[in-house]
């Protein structure tokens, strides 16, 4: 069982929640919390860099 971090706001959870979403950055996995995700939505749907979050 992996833990997951959040890549924004480090929030963690036991197991990779279905409602976390997942991106590709730089060649590694990062993983976003539902409410980074809900509210960044447009910056990860656009490609963004985090740092324009």
């Amino acid at each position: 069982m992996e833990q997951a971090v959040c890549g924004f706001c480090g929030q963690t959870a036991d197991e990779f929640p279905l409602t976390w979403i997942v991106s590709v950055e730089n060649g590694r996995k990062v993983a976003y919390c539902d409410r980074c995700a809900r509210e960044n939505l447009r910056a990860i749907e656009s490609k963004l860099d985090p740092a324009w979050w």
